[in-house]
């Protein structure tokens, strides 16, 4: 659980970099990139920072792309403890009747929570997808509402969702931008790139209806540092895929809607995310294991608490450019609420320098905080009157 808590309290340190992306804006068109996409993008995920951009903000199909929000939604769950890896999911009639790409779920079978996101990130099983619905949200209906509840918390006012698949259906649409920003999310969670940097694996290993599962996204096996995250296919929405490749202190998020073949697909993303990692360098300023502020919570325990970036806070600058000053402000919520979850979001860590933001990442708690009881704010009264007595 995130929350925004109160007003802020800024703290400001400073270091020498490198001039803003901002600056660069202007430039990430001048080389057409994209041939063959109706719409396309490329962000790196730490900075947030778009590169490229073909028609962005254009409504169209995602098709099984759709999963990057179920899987989004599914890694939420598994972080909150609401759902366990080794869980056993019984897979009902509906679940069962999925057409198009599945892992041949058969009603009343049980498989492993973690099996079925192998089935999800790696075949794209749509029964896998709406098995793994109705286990959080009780109907694939109510997990819809969900998605698009998520897609609105993030801001995104191009994607709606009507099932969990990507399955064609009226009033079912979403962005490239917006597919970039729901991968950004989703990268957050690093357990997931576990499973959608498979490239083949098996399901029931060894028995009578074992199932070979093949990686839709045939970069994973060519592209240097691809570490997923989906495809997508129908006639109308034609060849779509959300890519992620890693790099040294640089992640990018590759997104193509709408190509003709395969072939174009992957030539359109191999093409962005080459452009992404020839032209640019990431400087890491603080990695998200990094404590950059502790504070003191009275009637918390413990009561020192540790604030973390959400990620790593990374500043993007092209090879060609000079060093340039930038600022970094720290904006810590002086109000808490308890108990606090870990990752309850405390402020922001902002990057600036001479032309304004070039970079904000989340400043959240790295352990969980509850209500200290009423012995330890006793002992801690003591403590502190009998420290300030002179004798």
């Amino acid at each position: 659980m995130r929350k925004i808590i109160g007003l802020m309290l800024v703290l400001s340190v400073t270091f020498t970099l490198f001039q803003p992306m901002q600056s660069l804006a202007a430039e990430k068109n001048s080389t057409e990139l994209v041939r063959s996409a109706k719409s396309a993008i490329l962000m790196e995920k730490n900075s947030g920072m778009t590169l490229y951009d073909k028609d962005a903000n254009k409504k169209l199909p995602p098709a099984s792309m759709t999963k990057v929000m179920t899987l989004l939604l599914i890694m939420e769950e598994l972080d909150k403890g609401n759902l366990k890896l080794d869980e056993m999911i019984r897979i009902s009639e509906h679940a069962a009747s999925m057409g198009g790409s599945q892992i041949f779920l058969e009603a009343g079978e049980e498989m492993a929570v973690k099996d079925l996101l192998k089935g999800i990130a790696v075949a794209s099983g749509n029964d896998a997808s709406v098995a793994m619905a109705e286990r959080i949200a009780g109907t694939e209906k109510a997990f819809v509402e969900q998605m698009n509840e998520k897609a609105k918390d993030l801001g995104l006012k191009n994607t709606h969702f009507e099932n969990p698949t990507g399955l064609p259906a009226e009033d079912h649409y979403s962005t490239a931008h917006d597919m970039a920003v729901m991968a950004r999310e989703l990268l957050l969670h690093d357990a997931v790139t576990e499973y959608t940097k498979i490239y083949d694996d098996y399901l029931r290993k060894g028995q009578d209806n074992e199932f070979w599962l093949v990686n839709t996204n045939k970069l994973i096996k060519t592209y240097p540092g691809m570490d997923g995250l989906k495809t997508g296919y129908t006639s109308e929405a034609k060849y779509c895929l959300t890519a992620s490749a890693k790099r040294n202190d640089m992640h990018m998020i590759a997104v193509v809607m709408g190509a003709e073949t395969p072939k174009d697909r992957n030539a359109d993303v191999t093409s962005l995310l080459d452009y992404g990692f020839g032209q640019y360098e990431g400087v890491k300023l603080y990695s998200k294991e990094d404590t950059l502020k502790t504070i003191r919570v009275t009637r918390g325990t413990p009561g020192d608490v540790h604030l973390s970036p959400e990620k790593d806070v990374v500043i993007l600058k092209k090879k060609s450019q000079k060093k340039d000053q930038y600022d970094t402000e720290l904006k810590i919520a002086k109000g808490t609420d308890l108990p606090m979850d870990k990752g309850t979001h405390m402020g922001w860590v902002i990057v600036k320098n001479k032309d304004g933001e070039v970079a904000r990442v989340r400043l959240e708690t790295s352990d969980k905080v509850d209500k200290a009881g009423f012995f330890q704010l006793w002992q801690r009264s003591w403590k502190n009157l009998t420290s300030h007595q002179k004798f």
